[in-house]
């Protein structure tokens, strides 16, 4: 019954720090930084923040958000 409290935690879940090194935008190749807060992965360079679900991060520039200043 211990489990329980492991099961409704609302922590978001984390992306492999490995995949994080290895990902880079698909539209300008570049570096990549990790939003933890808002679960998404932030390309500076093309204006786009992709984002990440269930763990897993979309890099579809159709399912990325523009970034806004």
């Amino acid at each position: 019954m211990s489990d329980e409290g492991a099961a409704t935690t609302s922590a978001p879940p984390r992306v492999d720090p490995k995949l994080l090194e290895i990902l880079v935008c698909p539209l300008t190749k570049g570096r990549l930084e990790y939003d933890v807060a808002a679960q998404e992965l932030i390309s500076r360079g093309a204006g786009l923040a992709y984002p990440i679900r269930d763990g897993i991060p979309i890099m579809l520039p159709d399912e990325a958000r523009p970034l806004t200043d």
